[in-house]
């Protein structure tokens, strides 16, 4: 596959979700968080980004709720680049009718190399990195060059 480099930028856009048992678990750690997350640009999935507005100092932009589209809002995001960072606390517990969704945004978000947290402890491990608030480059799929590729390649 062919990839690119891209910069990510100093301020980042970070993604919150959490699923419905995780949910007070993320408010609690964006609290603790909150004056480092402000400086960031913030998304996140219907409810939880409710949660977190109604009960924080942040704004935080929100899509729809996860089971009702807001999981491949974030994954068609990420495909454009346009999400930096993932702080998604999901229940492994717990079965959810939109579970592909989920595994969905998960390997979207490894294949576009996004940063990403799926609990407290690798929440802080990033919010503590020094490339939190530092520019950086990775590699992420070319869908120019792959699509002029597979044409090119007479594959249909």
């Amino acid at each position: 596959m062919e990839t690119k480099q891209i910069k990510i930028q100093k301020k980042k856009t970070i993604a919150l979700v959490a699923h419905d048992h995780k949910k007070r678990e993320l408010l609690e750690w964006v609290r603790e968080n909150e004056k480092k997350l402000s400086h960031h640009e913030l998304i996140g999935t219907g409810t939880t980004a409710t949660l977190i507005r109604n009960n924080t100092s942040l704004d935080v932009k929100r899509l729809a709720s996860g089971p009702l589209g807001g999981d491949q809002q974030l994954g068609a995001l990420i495909s454009k680049s346009k999400i930096d960072i993932l702080i998604f606390f999901w229940d492994p517990l717990e079965a959810l009718p939109h579970d592909p969704d989920v595994k969905a945004l998960l390997r979207i978000s490894t294949l576009y190399d996004v940063a990403m947290a799926t609990s407290k402890i690798t929440a802080d491990y990033l919010i503590t990195s020094n490339l939190f608030d530092e520019e950086y480059n990775v590699y992420v799929p070319n869908t120019e060059d792959n699509v002029e590729n597979r044409i090119s390649d007479n594959k249909f």
